[in-house]
């Protein structure tokens, strides 16, 4: 699955980033609202994680949905 998907039907897929990522709020993944970087920026935030290992947990959360 590609990003794009995610970003057209955050809707969709708004309730199964706040499964992966139960610290996330409404209001976080209403300011994400399908942006990956912001999701990143949000999961960095919420759990103190670098970029990069935020960026990895991102991608294998889109790898898991496919």
């Amino acid at each position: 699955m590609n990003w794009d998907r995610i970003e057209g039907n955050w809707k969709q897929f708004r309730g199964e980033a706040q499964a992966q990522w139960g610290k996330l709020t409404n209001d976080d993944v209403d300011v994400v609202n399908g942006n990956r970087d912001k999701l990143i920026g949000k999961i960095q935030e919420r759990y103190g994680k670098e970029r990069d290992e935020a960026e990895r947990d991102v991608d294998s959360w889109l790898d898991r949905l496919n």
